[in-house]
């Protein structure tokens, strides 16, 4: 399987788009890191380097949205939420920013945990107006931030550092609000976006061996999340298994037990970080740590499945 990191896969796409002139581009000194090199390159004149000041990073962002310019704002993900306060600005007011943050969840691993991402997605869920996406893959990461150009509001992108495998084919079209059925099955639902998409995949093979039909569904959409799809696969499976990489409290998990709680509740168990800081190490080694494998969803899914007898 190919696999391609999605922050190169950004930096291909902003080089695409930069033929758009009202496509500004906002960075804070880690512009080879998150790859805006590649856009700074080809349109120096639409490119700003703001140096490690992540709060002047996003002021500076929603000055030029106010001014009218479609802004792209980047830094790693662990350092976005630094500057929360001026990022609220920019949701309060609808700004058209987009913000692309890169070394999203624990694939900045060596650099230990002020360096890891496990709380973002919460945060930026907690925030109106705010739209919260996590492609699967370097081909969905080119389709986001093709379609995030073109869509007015505030948008919070994360991406990976390291290579993610290329699940999706170029026919694929993401849709804001809209989940992707990957594999289709009537034993368990498994929800998955950014890194444990594959991951999903791989348990859902494992699965199909033990004989058991899992469908993974890609919900690189966060906010707004495809509540009518997940509503059909609860009533059709029974039991969900959520797979992310971020804390359980306010991610993927919380946000499809949102949506069936009152609609129709059923067995969720959910794969992710418990609420607790990482070490440094190989990101596949904190992975383990954190039971982030295909056999860990593995279990999860027999776990929610095992439940389904048991409700009243």
């Amino acid at each position: 399987m190919n696999a391609e990191a999605t922050r190169e896969s950004y930096g291909k796409a902003l080089a695409e788009i930069g033929s758009n002139k009202e496509v500004v581009v906002v960075d804070g000194d880690l512009s080879s890191s998150t790859k805006t090199a590649l856009f700074a390159k080809k349109f120096p004149d639409r490119f700003i380097d703001v140096g490690v000041m992540e709060q002047s990073l996003f002021g500076i962002a929603a000055g030029l949205a106010y001014s009218g310019k479609t802004v792209f704002a980047s830094t790693f993900a662990a350092f976005t939420t630094r500057a929360v306060d001026q990022i609220r600005f920019i949701a309060h007011d609808n700004l058209n920013v987009k913000i692309v943050a890169t070394h999203g969840g624990l694939t900045n691993g060596p650099d230990g945990w002020t360096h890891h991402s496990i709380e973002d997605l919460a945060i930026m869920r907690a925030l109106p107006n705010m739209a919260v996406v996590v492609p699967a893959d370097a081909v969905e990461t080119k389709k986001v931030i093709a379609e995030a150009s073109l869509v007015q509001g505030p948008w919070y992108v994360r991406l990976s550092r390291i290579p993610t495998p290329v699940v999706l084919d170029e026919g694929y079209v993401f849709k804001l609000g809209r989940g992707a059925v990957l594999e289709d099955g009537l034993d368990v639902t498994i929800i998955a976006a950014g890194n444990t998409v594959a991951m999903a995949l791989d348990a859902a093979k494992a699965l199909k061996e033990k004989g058991i039909e899992a469908a993974v569904i890609n919900m690189s959409s966060l906010k707004p999340i495809d509540e009518s799809m997940i509503l059909k696969y609860a009533k059709a499976t029974g039991a969900i298994v959520t797979a992310e990489e971020h804390n359980i409290h306010g991610g993927l998990g919380a946000a499809v037990a949102e949506v069936v709680s009152n609609s129709y509740p059923l067995p969720i168990e959910m794969v992710g970080i418990n609420d607790r800081w990482g070490p440094s190490g190989d990101t596949s080694e904190l992975w383990r740590l954190f039971s982030l494998t295909p056999e860990s969803i593995v279990k999860a899914a027999e776990k929610a499945i095992a439940k389904k007898g048991t409700r009243t």
